[in-house]
């Protein structure tokens, strides 16, 4: 039996790295999941990767109300009530002096990041089977502070906070929320922010940030994907309201 035999498993971000690692694993250990992603055509091509009938997708803008009941609707029409709810989606903002940071970036990044878990939250829960869990992917840039990185460490601090809240309410159905915190990791999403970060540090952003990490490397979204799967099976069973690092030490 696999730690998520039959569970039914919702991924926000699918198509990215962690979301597709992460439904690797899950499908491994027994999952029937539900792929959320904004781009259609990635969508179908990480669907189509993996190969099992035990997968189903849905395109959505998490940060939009309709299409969020949308992919819940479509994954209790597939497969039934949610065991598992990972909002995993996001997008990485720019980064830029506080008197330059462009409006719209932020509340696009904080739309995504924080607006997208809560909608999640909220339709998600009251879709999902007692005992379930809900894991938000937040980010060591949640618990530090970085000049330039406004609207990502805005939104990753704040996911911060929407997880204790939710969880205090969860509990009533012994749902468990937490958030994941993943430090740099080798994957296209980090690729794109090191390379404007080179630019403004004038230095390779890879090489800075691996001096920064204790256990002096990148992670691989594999790596990322086995602290996921802690969280959504029952090895968690009484940890809720929590931040797990995953970061090499990063945030120590």
């Amino acid at each position: 039996m696999g730690r998520l035999s039959d569970k039914v498993c919702v991924i926000t971000g699918g198509a990215g790295s962690i979301g597709l690692a992460a439904a690797r694993l899950f499908l491994d250990e027994g999952a029937r999941l539900m792929l959320v992603d904004r781009d259609e055509a990635a969508l179908r091509h990480a669907a189509g990767a993996l190969a099992s009938d035990r997968v189903a997708v849905s395109t959505a803008d998490v940060s939009q109300s309709a299409d969020v009941q949308r992919y819940v609707l479509d994954t209790v029409r597939h497969w039934g009530a949610i065991d598992v709810l990972f909002s995993n989606a996001g997008n990485t903002g720019v980064i830029a002096p506080l008197a330059d940071y462009p409006e719209d970036v932020f509340d696009q990044v904080l739309a995504v990041h924080v607006r997208g878990a809560f909608l999640a939250c909220k339709h998600g829960i009251a879709a999902m089977n007692d005992g379930g869990s809900v894991i938000i992917t937040s980010s060591v840039a949640g618990v530090r502070g970085d000049a330039g990185v406004y609207g990502y460490i805005t939104a990753k601090h704040a996911q911060v906070g929407l997880m204790r809240a939710v969880a205090k309410e969860a509990a009533a159905r012994r749902i468990r929320v937490n958030t994941l915190h993943p430090g740099p990791v080798d994957n296209g999403f980090q690729e794109r922010i090191e390379a404007e970060l080179s630019q403004v540090l004038q230095r390779d952003a890879t090489a800075f940030f691996d001096g920064l990490i204790p256990l002096g490397r990148h992670a691989r979204p594999a790596e990322i994907a086995n602290a996921a799967l802690y969280l959504a099976s029952d090895q968690s069973s009484f940890t809720t309201g929590s931040l797990l690092m995953v970061d090499g030490g990063m945030s120590a």
